[in-house]
């Protein structure tokens, strides 16, 4: 029974970390088309990525520990059913702002799923095998990444971009399916307090932090930054006196956690926003069709898809901080590269870019969660899950925002036309280069990480 449970639980949750990735990538191939379908601006369109982001950050602690009190499994049904609810509902949106809405509550789903899907994992399989099953589960991630952008694009330009959301429908029902053959249940805070006043706290802290960011250089944008400041406060004196914390602090005493946990959000910062700009790159400057942009951004997630597993099983045997710290220096040399770009750069370029990107993420990612994940104990296995799910969403939403800010300063809130393709091209370069400059400090907090106790918690 016990081999049983372990593969119905990879499974459930290697379905789930695929779902959530693949409508991302997907999303991002087919925004263009949403914007001419819905005749909405840059700025607007980059909010439909960005609600689902800020609605799985602002959520994803607080589940994690409800997780821990109330159970795993149950918070981990009940986030499919959501994302299922939602899925449908956006492929029905009738204009952008429901589209929006519907994605927030997609969101929500999805924080419950990945936080306790990881948590799961790690809960059922030995520490000697937990590198391995960290390696398959993100390579489940690298997968949707991967065929987020062909089958997203081919879907999009042969279909429609609604059908996007309809596809993901069947496999929430074989994750609900497969959970329901599970009967165990893992609720290692069970009987202690829900902190409610940490949870609130926490959500409108971020909220206010992503949504104020997101807005900038708009006026009330600092206003909101300022709020985030003073909630954050609030927030950490909250938790510091609570028996029991939504987010135990304390945790950021483990020298290897607080590292790896910043690693993290470094490298989400630096390039969750590169397939969202390449896509507008390769369709609106070099007029490819969403179902060609797709083939060519399929070769980072591809890369990191088959590097993952093996950098997984190698953070086993080897210290997974160094091998993160490898994939992080990688990163940024094809950031770099990336800031080149013109009307008359060869696709081959963009090829070879992305591929380089892929190798470095994919060393980097698996070996880091290890290194979360191992530095833990085993009652704080769920909120070091929202932790890594936590600091990969900020940082996406960082990513997106800086890309918006981008766009803001330099091409307004205009649509894209031929006319001001050129501040198009320059809002990409300077937005790689910064993200060039981010993966660069992130090398340095990866080093950091190597000088500290590897499990202080």
């Amino acid at each position: 029974m016990e081999k049983s449970l372990r593969v119905y639980v990879l499974l459930a949750a290697t379905l789930s970390s695929f779902l959530t990735p693949f409508m991302g990538s997907s999303i991002n191939v087919a925004l263009p088309v949403i914007g001419r379908e819905f005749q909405i601006d840059a700025i607007l369109q980059t909010w439909i990525p960005t609600a689902y982001l800020l609605a799985a950050a602002m959520f994803a602690v607080p589940f994690g520990r409800l997780s821990e009190i109330k159970g795993m499994k149950r918070v981990f049904i009940y986030g499919n059913i959501i994302f299922f609810i939602s899925s449908l509902l956006s492929a029905l949106a009738p204009n952008a702002m429901s589209l929006i809405f519907f994605r927030l509550l997609q969101g929500i789903g999805s924080a419950m799923v990945f936080v306790t899907g990881l948590a799961i994992l790690t809960r059922v399989y030995p520490p000697m095998e937990r590198g391995k099953v960290i390696g398959i589960n993100t390579a489940a991630v690298y997968i949707g990444l991967s065929l987020g952008p062909v089958l997203g694009g081919a879907l999009t330009h042969y279909i429609g971009w609604r059908s996007i959301f309809l596809v993901t429908v069947p496999i929430t029902l074989l994750v609900l399916f497969i959970m329901s053959r599970i009967q165990e249940e893992w609720a290692d805070a069970k009987g202690e307090k829900f902190d409610f006043g940490g949870s609130i706290s926490y959500s409108t802290f971020l909220f206010l932090l992503i949504y104020g960011f997101s807005t900038l250089p708009d006026s009330t944008a600092y206003i909101l930054l300022i709020g985030s400041i003073l909630i954050a406060s609030l927030f950490i004196w909250i938790e510091l006196n609570n028996p029991s914390p939504v987010f135990n602090l304390r945790l950021f005493r483990n020298f290897t956690f607080t590292f790896s946990s910043l690693a993290a959000l470094i490298n989400y910062s630096a390039t969750f926003g590169v397939s969202l700009l390449l896509s507008y790159y390769l369709q609106y400057i070099k007029g490819l069709t969403p179902n060609i942009t797709g083939l060519i951004l399929v070769t980072q997630p591809v890369l990191m898809a088959l590097v993952a597993p093996v950098a997984g099983r190698a953070s086993d045997k080897f210290n997974p901080q160094k091998l993160a710290g490898l994939g992080m220096a990688i990163i940024p040399v094809a950031l770099f590269s990336l800031t080149f770009v013109n009307m008359a750069t060869p696709i081959w370029i963009i090829f070879i870019s992305l591929a380089v990107l892929g190798i470095g993420f994919g060393l980097f990612s698996s070996p880091n969660t290890n290194a979360i994940m191992s530095s833990v104990e085993k009652k704080y296995l769920g909120i070091a899950s929202a932790t890594v799910s936590t600091m990969r969403l900020i940082g996406q939403s960082f990513s997106i925002g800086i890309v918006t800010l981008i766009f803001a300063l330099i091409l307004g809130r205009v649509r894209i036309e031929p006319s001001n393709f050129n501040l198009l091209l320059e809002s990409t370069h300077i937005a790689f280069s910064v993200f060039a400059v981010l993966c660069f400090i992130g090398i340095f907090a990866a080093l950091a990480r190597r000088r500290g106790a590897t499990n202080e918690s």
